[in-house]
């Protein structure tokens, strides 16, 4: 475990516990005479849980997804234990929100609540960030398959079978992705009205006036995060439909090849017949006049094909 105490040399007035065992999570509440959730509490998903007050006293757990690059993004509880003399912030992933938001505290002596919203407002960026960064991955797959690729790979059918592919888990890891957003933004979105309802009688206006703005940000944020959704489900939508027309066309060409080959197998049936009599073995020209009639009974239908603009 990694405890921070900010100021250091001071009477902290906040204190940053990083991936806390049960046993450290108990000396701290010892320590300072607080009841810090273990990991466990901190992870329940009813909102119930994820936002108490008592005795003036908030706790309030909420879902981060720290990004990781090429690995997988995985969910980690954020917890805040905040009072009007003291905030613990309990964490067990690697925020690198984190270094900006000490950075900015460092500056200047601040209350608990204003670190409190220091916090929450670096998460909303975040959050904000990663809105941004899916809306331009959302913009290069619909270029991708509405425009230049697709136009100039619909004549190769295996590459065009990679591409969808490719875009269908690049939109599944996206929904999963924005999915984790969501979770956050949610949290957020209920977590500012219910601070500023309870901690009314100790919470100075300034505080509560940021706490209002950091609402209304979220607000937006998750305004835009179900465009973002409608518009991956779009995507999604396309990319099956591509693939479906893939399919259908491929078996346009099966059945249009099916239908074409019966009348030449039919001919070569007829004249690979062993009979005593038949007048075309003795012709000098039966041979060709039977190539002739494979040849001609093939095109026929090919032609009739392309004509209907069947093919």
């Amino acid at each position: 475990m990694t405890l921070t105490a900010y100021p250091s040399l001071e009477k902290p007035v906040w204190i940053d516990l990083f991936n806390p065992t049960r046993e450290e999570i108990a000396k701290a509440c010892s320590d300072y005479g607080l009841n810090i959730p273990p990991r466990e509490q901190l992870e329940e998903i009813e909102f119930s849980s994820r936002l108490q007050y008592e005795d003036e006293t908030f706790i309030i757990s909420v879902p981060v997804t720290p990004h990781n690059g090429g690995d997988e993004d995985l969910t980690s509880p954020l917890g805040f234990v905040l009072t009007k003399d003291i905030l613990v912030t309990v964490r067990f992933a690697q925020l690198h929100t984190f270094e900006a938001i000490t950075a900015r505290v460092s500056r200047r002596p601040r209350p608990p609540a204003d670190i409190f919203m220091v916090i929450v407002e670096a998460l909303v960026d975040y959050s904000a960030d990663r809105l941004e960064e899916l809306r331009a991955e959302a913009m290069a797959i619909s270029h991708r398959i509405f425009h230049k690729e697709m136009q100039e790979s619909t004549r190769h059918i295996a590459r065009t079978s990679r591409m969808l592919r490719t875009t269908l888990v690049e939109i599944g890891d996206m929904g999963e992705r924005l999915s984790h957003v969501r979770e956050t933004l949610l949290v957020l979105q209920r977590a500012m009205p219910f601070a500023r309802e309870n901690g009314d009688d100790w919470l100075d206006p300034p505080i509560k006036a940021r706490m209002k703005m950091a609402g209304r940000d979220v607000q937006s944020l998750t305004d835009y995060e179900v465009h973002l959704t409608d518009k991956l489900q779009f995507l999604l939508d396309a990319a099956l439909g591509f693939i479906s027309t893939e399919q259908n066309d491929l078996f346009k060409v099966l059945t249009i090849a099916s239908v074409a080959g019966i009348p030449p197998v039919l001919v070569a049936g007829i004249y690979g017949m062993n009979f005593h009599f038949m007048p075309e073995l003795d012709w000098q020209y039966g041979y060709l006049w039977g190539l002739g009639l494979i040849v001609l009974s093939t095109v026929i239908p090919i032609l009739w094909f392309k004509k209907r603009g069947w093919w």
